[in-house]
């Protein structure tokens, strides 16, 4: 007689041993070869998603030359593609919950590199702002999902640390993008195309990730979906490595409740409500500073008296601090409280930001412009981590596109104001707002937060 085929376990029992995954997933102490290797695609994709996240601005003192755009039409552009960014936050996050998050991830690379390329052959200000919407919606789909997605398959004690470490290797797209801006676009008209051009090159490693990426194992076990032989697999694999690397056996796992489907009125209510309000309000005063401050640095500076030269060369340097930035975050991340090192951070971001409106020696602007920038990074650092833990994992997608979605919403209204405030009150009253939004940022996180340092997702979640 044939064999019986064998049953198919039951979903309660699927989900059971998704939790038992990952489980023996959090234990691992270290970061593993099959780490470095996520790290090396996923810092791929973030080069190139901060390439395009800044092209504009590096793009933008040619376009005011060539198609005689007003510092307000330069404001609109700016805050168009940040409305793409605010929907692609909600429906990135919340279809990472629902489908996952590798498919989501990929899908977002691909498409926010095609309307990078198509901005590139842009024929106008009207056709310029509408690719700009549509690569924003892509770039912060994929930002989010990828925060999310690190958080949930790196070590509790490492979590951090390499987030800072992705976001350094990903900012090195900055300095890129302002050298290849300080490098074509003196070629002459229409040579700004090729920074768009540049930004696709993205759709490189979605590609790659199609075959390298595997889907969040913690989400999986969320859904209840069938454990696949290749997530066995991967586990046992990466257990094998930190054995071999501690020269140890590793703990016991300890599996955590199931995960039951969430909804989003449960991120509008009770302790989950400030969770979310804190995470939104931290975006909002993020984008409100570190956009109005990097997307406006190479305009204010050519309407300070130096040539479209001069500002792409400065902007070039004060680029360079991105890297360093983020790199600052790492022996601290891990090591003290998230919310009290934004705090701090944040308190020197808006004394240099002054100082950098004020000042008018080129040395002077050059050394807080670099101090602001770098500090700047390293508070992304801490604040993209922390909103990556702070929601519970059937809504952490959604939650994080909320909060990252609310900063790209305020970063429309930041470009209105930073043009408003420069025509009718000067520059001064630019770096200012500047100041004071930074301030809010780090005392909204630092009074408000929670603490999420070493601790367990699933800990976090229940505090």
């Amino acid at each position: 007689m044939p064999a019986e085929p064998a049953a198919v376990p039951p979903a309660e029992s699927r989900t059971r041993v998704g939790i038992d995954l990952a489980a023996r997933l959090d234990r691992i102490p270290v970061v593993t070869p099959t780490h470095r290797r996520w790290v090396g695609l996923l810092g791929f994709l973030f080069v190139f998603d901060l390439v395009d996240l800044n092209s504009f601005a590096y793009a933008a003192p040619a376009l005011r030359t060539e198609w005689g755009l007003s510092i307000g039409q330069v404001g609109a552009i700016t805050s168009a593609g940040f409305v793409g960014m605010f929907a692609g936050a909600v429906v990135g996050g919340r279809l990472s919950d629902r489908i996952g998050r590798r498919p989501v991830l990929i899908g977002a690379v691909l498409f926010y590199s095609l309307f990078s390329l198509l901005s590139a052959l842009a024929t106008g200000p009207w056709m310029l702002g509408a690719m700009r919407v549509l690569t924003g919606f892509g770039l912060q789909a994929m930002t989010g999902v990828l925060l999310v997605w690190v958080s949930e398959m790196f070590p509790r004690s490492l979590r951090g640390r390499y987030q800072a470490l992705l976001l350094a290797i990903g900012l090195a797209g900055v300095p890129i993008a302002a050298w290849v801006a300080r490098f074509v676009v003196p070629m002459g008209e229409g040579a700004w195309r090729w920074i768009f051009v540049v930004g696709a090159l993205g759709a490189v490693g979605g590609v790659v990730a199609m075959k390298v990426l595997p889907e969040s194992i913690r989400w999986r076990a969320a859904q209840g979906r069938p454990i696949r032989p290749g997530d066995e697999a991967l586990v046992a694999g990466m257990e094998e490595q930190a054995e071999r690397r501690t020269g140890e056996p590793l703990p016991a796992p300890v599996p955590d409740r199931p995960v039951v489907p969430g909804r989003l009125t449960e991120l509008l209510r009770g302790a989950m409500l400030r969770r979310t309000i804190v995470a939104a309000g931290a975006c909002v005063f993020l984008i409100l500073s570190f956009y109005g401050f990097s997307s406006w640095v190479p305009t204010l500076l050519v309407e300070r008296g130096y040539s479209a030269a001069q500002s792409l060369t400065f902007s070039s340097i004060l680029a360079i601090a991105a890297v360093p930035g983020a790199l600052l975050a790492m022996p601290v991340i891990d090591r003290f409280e998230r919310r009290s090192v934004v705090l701090g951070l944040e308190c020197v971001v808006a004394v240099l930001l002054l100082l950098f409106g004020l000042v008018d020696s080129p040395v002077a602007i050059i050394v807080c412009g670099f101090g602001a920038a770098m500090l700047m990074q390293t508070g992304v650092a801490v604040l993209y981590t922390y909103i990556a833990e702070v929601f519970p994992l059937q809504l952490r997608g959604l939650g994080s596109g909320i909060a990252n979605g609310s900063g790209r919403l305020a970063g429309v209204i930041g470009g209105v104001v930073v043009a408003a405030l420069y025509t009718g009150s000067g520059i001064v009253a630019v770096y200012v707002y500047l100041a004071v939004a930074a301030l809010l940022m780090g005392l909204v996180l630092g009074l408000f937060g929670e603490r999420t340092t070493n601790r367990r997702l699933e800990e976090i979640e229940r505090a």
